[in-house]
């Protein structure tokens, strides 16, 4: 599976912005959007299940950001809204077979590329 993540930039607190993901193929795994802000190690952000389009959030965003999925386009998107200067981080797009990897265990089996978003103050 490749994956590329594009739509990053940089916003002001409060903004909204909106990533996506295109992937070669999507109807076998679950997808998923993890963060690493300069410093920090890579967490995970969200994830939606193949099976049911089920969703899982870290607390952090909880609220504020939706993950979604179009299978027919095999694009993932991350809507982020009411953006914090603590979001500020480079966003990767995942995939796994397995949902429980990308939300439980924090991994995937395949990666994209990065894509910077910096909220400024």
């Amino acid at each position: 599976v490749q994956l590329q993540a594009f739509g990053g930039g940089l916003v002001q607190a409060g903004d909204s912005l909106r990533l996506s993901c295109a992937a070669s193929t999507g109807t076998f795994v679950s997808m998923g959007w993890f963060r690493q802000a300069p410093g920090k190690e890579r967490e995970f952000v969200a994830a939606i299940r193949r099976s049911d389009d089920s969703t899982y959030y870290a607390d952090s965003v909880k609220g504020r950001f939706t993950i979604s999925r179009e299978y027919v386009k095999k694009m993932v998107y991350l809507e982020m809204n009411s953006l914090k200067p603590e979001d500020t981080a480079v966003y990767y797009c995942a995939a796994d077979p397995s949902y429980d990897n990308l939300w439980r265990r924090g991994s995937a089996s395949y990666w994209g590329q990065g894509t910077l978003v910096t909220v400024s103050s």
